[in-house]
């Protein structure tokens, strides 16, 4: 076994504290990475919290890690050491189904393997569940491991792992590009790498945001408009813009309101997830031939694409790295939208 540092926490209302756990062994097709950066995601938050429920402590969040190749099992060919690589929500899938089939692994029927508070063997993890990227070391099958191009910093690769492929998915689901109108909805830790994505698709790319605070950021991203929602003119003069809205946030918002924003055969996606259910009229959708429509991750597939295409275009996250002694205060930092616009553990502090 291998052991490595690590912050975990250990009840709903508990901070995070230094602790050793165990990797499996490396096997054949195994990858051993040296985790050198560590995002910190809202999913985190809420699973450290159990604000989703099903939480198994003491946890580990984390699945958002960039690092280095620190060696490979005996069959390994897509890696080797040294690399600098990624991994992201998923660690494993069946491979047989027909959507790993596909490249849609994180849809897999019989149950992806997420990096985190996911229950499996004691072989595949000691203590019968997975833990994240808040440590200094993971074991990862290799066709889960992520390739990050020369030209994307390690540090900044690391949140494109999460909220890069969340925006880039839908963006190519929905064809966004030159003569699509975008909106964004929210500038947080994933609008603001939606920003970016978009306006390097080509697409005309508008934010929606409570208050013009991040205006400058906005424009600065690649954002032709930036309007304030608390404003009810907003909603007055977009109606019927846009062709793709993306809504990142989690808090509850008139998703009606938003829906009428879209132009004929427009959709929105819902990427945050709030408790509550979401209210639309039939009205709203029928008239226009609208759509409501959901998404979460890709696929390693487009992942990888993502994360190539982020290189091309000199994408990464905008992000205030803290040591591992930070998360308790980085979690309520996020909570409270006091971070622009991604926290990042710097691994050699753990």
């Amino acid at each position: 076994m291998t052991t490595a540092a690590a912050y975990a926490i250990s009840a709903p209302d508990g901070r995070f504290a230094k602790t050793t756990i165990e990797r499996r062994e490396l096997g054949p097709h195994d990858v051993l990475i040296d985790i050198k950066y560590a995002g910190i995601c809202h999913s985190d938050i809420h699973t450290a919290r159990n604000e989703w429920h099903g939480t198994t402590y003491p946890c580990v969040p984390g699945h958002e890690i960039a690092g280095l190749v620190a060696a490979v099992g005996s069959a390994v060919t897509k890696h080797k050491v040294g690399d600098r690589v990624g991994v992201g929500c998923m660690v494993d899938s069946c491979g047989e189904c027909r959507y790993c089939l596909m490249g849609e692994e994180q849809v897999c029927q019989r149950g992806t393997t997420m990096t985190y508070n996911t229950k499996v063997s004691e072989e595949y993890q000691p203590g019968g569940v997975t833990f994240g990227g808040y440590t200094t070391q993971v074991v990862v099958t290799e066709n889960f491991v992520l390739s990050i191009p020369d030209s994307l910093p390690l540090d900044q690769a690391a949140p494109l792992l999460c909220a890069g492929i969340t925006l880039y998915s839908p963006l190519r689901k929905w064809n966004a590009g030159p003569g699509k109108k975008v909106a964004i909805i929210g500038m947080g830790g994933l609008g603001h790498v939606g920003v970016k994505l978009a306006a390097a698709m080509g697409a005309e790319v508008t934010v929606l945001s409570s208050t013009l605070s991040k205006q400058e950021d906005g424009l600065r991203f690649g954002a032709k408009d930036y309007f304030a929602t608390k404003d009810r003119q907003t909603f007055r003069d977009l109606r019927g813009r846009f062709d793709l809205i993306l809504n990142t946030v989690s808090a509850e918002l008139p998703v009606d309101d938003y829906m009428k924003l879209l132009a004929l055969d427009g959709t929105l996606v819902i990427l945050g997830l709030p408790d509550n259910n979401l209210s639309v009229g039939p009205f709203t959708l029928a008239g226009y031939r609208r759509a409501l429509a959901g998404s979460m991750i890709g696929g390693i597939p487009q992942t990888q694409e993502m994360l190539d295409f982020c290189a091309e275009h000199g994408i990464g996250a905008e992000i205030e790295i803290i040591s591992a002694d930070q998360i308790d205060e980085a979690y309520d930092r996020a909570v409270g939208s006091d971070v622009r616009y991604r926290f990042v553990i710097d691994a050699s502090t753990m």
